[in-house]
């Protein structure tokens, strides 16, 4: 609860402590995986606030494997009403519902070292992203940023999509590494998109970059070549993988492939799937195959996951 009250009193600009109730949770604490903890909270009172971001890097050189990296937000002024039956409303009264309410959502995402090694072990360190993400910064720190309209539709997409499910999964960890992303942004300096690749300047180039990611997460378990990808996006092959690069900061295959490692710890931990039926479900052509990539991209063996 420590990290929650720290993101609240940063963004809190009014002086006074909020008096909330808690309306919505979810958290996963999956072993090797990415930890998380999403509140949507009910201000009794006015609260002034802006939305705020605040990037934790833990850095202890005789304890390595303590190092972690830490993100927060806070974001205001969205809205919330626990009367399904009339969601589409346009808020006039109504025998069940006693109104909508202001929100106040607060978001912690907590990566071990362990895990953001995927991302550098075979990068030259060039700059100082690079350097925290490999833990070779050598000072721990705390920064807080304003939040990007990148940033903001991320965390919103969180709390508002229709998935449940292995869905829900899939979705939640793509969007959570977006954040990881932008929020790595900010420290160079905080500024909304602004590309290289000359094609990405159009909104439709950029359009087909996100929907090539889009098609990515419905193939998990049914892999898609990259020369199939530009067909159904519309886009030369080299264009889609120089966009997708600079767009989400991976290469097409590493950024698949991460996501497919992702979903098993979800099918492994969470709902006690065999090794056997997760390689089946994902993919593979055998479990050989299956657990040899799994043990590249976490660091364990398949079976460490079941419970």
């Amino acid at each position: 609860m420590v990290e929650v009250m720290d993101i609240l009193r940063v963004a809190n600009k009014g002086g006074i402590e909020p008096s909330m109730d808690l309306l919505y949770q979810k958290q996963q604490n999956i072993p090797g995986s990415i930890h998380y903890n999403i509140r949507r909270y009910y201000a009794q009172h006015p609260w002034v606030a802006d939305d705020t971001g605040m990037m934790v890097y833990h850095y202890n050189s005789r304890k390595p494997e303590e190092n972690y990296l830490e993100l927060r937000y806070c974001t205001t002024g969205n809205r919330y009403c626990a009367e399904k039956s009339c969601a589409q409303c346009t808020e006039l009264p109504t025998n069940n519902c006693s109104g909508k309410h202001q929100t106040v959502d607060v978001f912690t995402f907590h990566f071990t070292s362990t895990f953001l090694h995927q991302f550098v072990h075979n990068v030259k360190l060039s700059n100082r992203k690079d350097e925290v993400l490999a833990f070779k910064h050598p000072h721990a720190f705390t920064k807080v940023f304003p939040l990007c309209n990148r940033k903001r539709n991320a965390l919103d997409a969180l709390l508002n999509h229709s998935y449940s499910g292995a869905l829900e999964n899939i979705f939640v960890n793509a969007k959570v590494h977006e954040l990881l992303l932008y929020s790595l942004d900010c420290l160079i300096d905080e500024k909304e998109e602004g590309f290289a690749c000359k094609f990405l300047a159009d909104e439709s180039g950029r359009e087909r970059i996100y929907q090539a990611r889009e098609i990515l997460l419905q193939h998990i378990g049914d892999p898609i070549t990259i020369k199939e990808l530009s067909r159904k996006v519309a886009m030369n092959e080299c264009y889609l993988k120089k966009g997708f690069k600079e767009v989400f900061g991976t290469t097409i295959f590493d950024f698949y492939q991460q996501q497919r490692m992702e979903h098993a710890k979800y099918l492994l931990y969470e709902k006690g799937l065999s090794v056997t039926d997760v390689s089946a479900l994902l993919g593979y052509s055998s479990i050989s195959h299956f657990s040899a990539a799994f043990k590249k991209h976490t660091g364990l063996k398949p079976c460490d996951l079941l419970r």
